[in-house]
Order: C-alpha cells, then structure tokens, then sequence
C-alpha cells in the first residue's frame, strides 16, 4: 500500500525571480500568502515578499541578490523571469533589425542568470531538507520546436542544457533541479495580446495550473528528481 504523504509542511525559504510580473507575480504572491518566507527579485516594485531590487543581467545584480540573501538557508530557488527581444511573437519582430545588445541581454536574463545564481546559491539550497531549483524554459526550447526570435529560443534551448549540466556539477548538493517548458500562460501580457490581435485566437495555460505544478515538485520526497516538465495547450 502507498504511504499517505504529510501534506502539511513547515514554513519554507523560497526564493522568486522575476516577481514583479508576469508568472513571477503570480507565483510570489501565492506563497506570500501560504505563509512562506518570500524572497521577491525583480528591477521593479513586486506586489508580495521581501524585496531584493536588482539587474539579473549583470553580474552586479546577481552578487547583490546573493549578498542580501547572506548565509540564509533557502529551500526552493524558482527562476520565474523571462525576457524576449522587441515585437517577439508578432509581425513586428525582424531578427535582422534585431541587435547584437539586445540579442546578449535575452541570453544574459534567461540563461546566464540561471546558472549564476543556482552556482552562488548552491549552498545556501544545500542546507534544506529537500532543496529545489525550478526554472521556467519555453516549448520553443524543445528540440525541433523553435520559434523565429533567435535569441529566446536559443536563450531557452541552452537553459535546458544548463539545467541538465547543473545536476552534474553540483550532484554533491543534492539540489533538485527542473525545467518546465509551457506554451502561453494567461499572464495579462498574453490576455492583452490575445484580445488585441497580436497572438491568434487561443486559450492560454491558466496560472493556477503552473502554480499546482510548481507545487506538486516542491511536495515530493527529496529522493526524486523531475527534469522536465512540457506543458501544452490543448487545441
């Protein structure tokens, strides 16, 4: 017979990139509100958490995030951040008219970012009972899958690459690390996309539903590993 898991857990030590928006809003705020600890990065005011203003982009920003987290013990790591270059997704985008600066911040916020600050968080994750390390990729990471926007989808492919290394290199720290990889997500950027024609006529992934999936990985036993994660649109 299956053991009944305990459901009811202790107070965690979560970190959110990417919490001033977005899926990274929605993800700060609901375990805000669950009572965890909430360390919220973003450049601009989140709406849940403690604050911790910095530029991932740069390594200023990182060493600032990992400066004020200190010595804290940190049970989840959840790289909710995500950018793309001008008009990405619409009609507007033009890889040739797209620059070779904004091609290196896309790469630098969605994948450089990632590494950096699980490599200078990998101790404070070490000291948690079941530590994770969960990181927002794209559909158009998968293999055969890209879109036209060169420096996202190349962004996203090699974050899955750095995932899968990451568990390498720091197979000592007993970090879990996974990618999940989702088509649009019903963020109000995406609504508004969808309502004023920018993107075709479609249902998005609910919030509700990333976050259940964030929350079922952190729910495991720390003797299981989930690499990936694809999360499709139906029709």
């Amino acid at each position: 017979m299956f053991q009944e898991l305990d459901m009811e857990s202790e107070k965690r030590e979560i970190v959110v990139v990417g919490a001033s928006r977005g899926i990274g809003a929605a993800v700060a705020q609901h375990f805000a509100q669950k009572g965890d600890s909430v360390f919220s990065i973003s450049r601009s005011q989140p709406i849940a958490g403690k604050w911790i203003q910095a530029d991932i982009s740069t390594p200023e920003g990182i060493q600032s995030i990992v400066s004020r987290i200190g010595d804290s013990t940190i049970d989840a790591l959840l790289f909710m951040g995500g950018v793309w270059e001008n008009g990405a997704f619409t009609d507007q985008y033009d890889f040739m008219t797209s620059s070779d600066q904004e091609t290196r911040f896309v790469i630098a916020v969605n994948t450089i970012a990632p590494i950096e600050l699980t490599k200078q968080l990998a101790k404070n994750l070490a000291q948690s009972d079941n530590p994770r390390a969960i990181f927002i990729g794209a559909l158009s990471g998968l293999d055969h899958s890209p879109t036209i926007e060169v420096a996202n989808t190349a962004s996203k492919f090699g974050l899955r690459g750095a995932a899968q290394a990451l568990k390498l290199a720091l197979c000592d720290y007993k970090i879990g690390i996974t990618v999940i990889n989702p088509g649009n997500i019903a963020t109000e950027e995406v609504i508004a996309d969808i309502e004023e024609g920018r993107f075709t006529t479609q249902v998005p992934i609910s919030l509700a539903d990333v976050i259940s999936t964030i929350e079922w990985i952190l729910t495991l036993s720390n003797t299981v590993d989930i690499g990936e994660i694809n999360m499709y649109q139906k029709g």
